[in-house]
């Protein structure tokens, strides 16, 4: 039987040109596969081959574990205490071992062991493809479509074969058997069984490499893409930085007439490309991203990470672009929200502003309508500037004498309190809502104002209600709702 081993690993070797370890390794995973087979329980069997004699020895083992751990799988676990009996020094994490009869090879059967090696060495094969694709490093890989699965492109290249779905083409993009294609590598799943290699057409990603390829100034260092959307086959944004003053970004991405941005929308089906300048500051950065809207003014709110951006009625079309493209893929690019609106809109909206704030200061500071505007107009905006900002700032306001900013400070302050506790105490009185996924304890102090202090009263709410009382979007606030009324189907059931 000896022989017979060592003649086996020497031919499948030579016939599958790999190396005789990796034919070793898979004959003994096939050897302790047919000594498993002599146990009815789930047992761990290890089998070792001698590289030089061929001859096998089995050996049945047990993992050790920590006792206070206990015996997870009974079959091939001991615990500590029980492995010291046998072997003293043995610890956790080590095996204890038991010798089994060796296995006659005729047993098994030639052929059925050989299928067994033939399985493995495949799989070994496929993994050293995998870590040979993986060391080069490559992010844009291009090969030639093989065949169409489930609507999904299967894509040879190499000894590789790729897959890329439906989701991460770009739409209307006419691809078919045999057309040669260039993708990104989106991800690569190692436990998938059969295409571990997974493309994009239609990620961000793919539009930023591209770009680095023929723009030999971003591997030099010298300019960044420091953001890319996209809505794929129709139209993307970029951002770019240079970190060279002589160098123009926006330029130097375009080129001599063209040449780099064209290679890079050819690839891309024709998708326009707009490319924009990156800024440190958020508002010149969404300017920027708007283009080519012209922007008049912008309000930057930190709190809702959002922008309020105010253009002329003839520059309106440009700055929400076809069915809002412009304006979502600016958003996307900068990671702001954007809110688009006219200086009739904008306007409306601050002077609904200042009323809201007017009357919050009229009735919680109990001062009249004009020294609320004279607030207003030093730029205070809410209680807590009021509140606690430092004495000097108030005093510099010539309106006002020492004894009324005192006494504003003062009420400031008990409006405050008073709002802080009334809110512990609607927190307290929404407790069956605590618990709804993603609640606040701001939202929880909204729903309370609003009267909705259960489960049942949120989940009765109607979306456009929930989004005007606590300032919801649409989704989220339907979120809301359905988590509310979770309990209803549960009780049906």
């Amino acid at each position: 039987m000896s022989r017979e081993i060592l003649l086996l690993v020497d031919a499948l070797a030579r016939e599958k040109n790999v190396p005789r370890d990796v034919v070793f390794d898979a004959l003994e995973g096939a050897l302790a596969s047919a000594m498993k087979k002599r146990f009815k329980e789930d047992a761990d069997i290890r089998v070792s081959v001698d590289r030089t004699s061929g001859d096998h020895e089995g050996y049945r083992r047990w993992l050790v574990v920590p006792d206070e751990a206990g015996l997870q799988e009974p079959d091939q676990q001991e615990m500590l205490s029980d492995a010291q009996e046998v072997v003293a020094d043995i610890e956790v994490g080590e095996y204890i071992e038991e010798a089994l009869e060796p296995l006659e090879f005729g047993r098994i059967g030639a052929q059925a062991a050989k299928q067994a090696i033939l399985q493995r060495i495949r799989d070994a094969e496929r993994e050293q493809i995998l870590d040979d694709f993986l060391d080069r490093g490559e992010t844009i890989i291009s090969g030639s479509i093989k065949r169409m699965d489930k609507g999904d492109l299967i894509v040879e290249t190499g000894k590789i074969e790729a897959r890329m779905p439906r989701s991460e083409m770009i739409p209307k993009e006419n691809l078919r058997v045999g057309d040669r294609v260039r993708a990104w590598v989106l991800k690569v799943d190692r436990t998938a069984r059969g295409q571990q290699v997974i493309l994009s057409r239609s990620a961000p990603d793919f539009i930023r490499q591209l770009f680095e390829n023929e723009v030999p100034e971003i591997e030099q260092g010298l300019l960044e893409i420091k953001g890319a959307a996209r809505d794929p086959g129709v139209r993307a944004k970029i951002a770019v930085v240079a970190y060279d003053k002589r160098i123009d970004p926006i330029g130097t991405c375009v080129g001599m007439r063209g040449s780099r941005v064209t290679a890079v929308r050819n690839e891309l089906g024709g998708e326009q490309v707009d490319i924009v300048l990156w800024s440190e500051d958020p508002a010149e950065f969404v300017i920027g991203a708007l283009a080519p809207a012209n922007v008049e003014s912008i309000v930057v709110d930190e709190d809702r990470h959002a922008m309020d951006v105010v253009v002329d009625e003839e520059n309106l079309p440009k700055a929400i672009g076809s069915k809002g493209q412009n304006v979502r893929l600016a958003s996307e690019l900068t990671g702001w929200q954007i809110n688009i609106m006219t200086p009739e809109e904008s306007q409306n909206r601050q002077e609904q502003e200042r009323a809201q704030l007017r009357s919050t200061f009229m009735s919680r500071l109990d001062v009249d309508e004009e020294v609320a505007d004279i607030l207003i107009d030093e730029g205070f905006t809410g209680l807590e500037e009021i509140a606690y900002v430092p004495m000097q700032e108030l005093l510099e306001i010539e309106s006002f004498d020492e004894d009324t900013i005192q006494a504003l400070r003062t009420r400031a302050r008990n409006a405050l309190l008073t709002e802080a506790i009334a809110q512990e105490e609607r927190v307290e009185t929404a407790q069956d809502l605590v618990t709804l996924e993603g609640m606040s304890p701001e939202l929880l102090s909204k729903l309370a104002a609003g009267g909705i202090n259960t489960r049942d009263e949120l989940a009765e709410l109607a979306t456009d209600e929930l989004v005007e009382m606590a300032g919801l979007d649409e989704a989220t606030a339907s979120q809301f709702i359905m988590a509310a009324r979770a309990h209803w189907f549960d009780e049906q059931s």
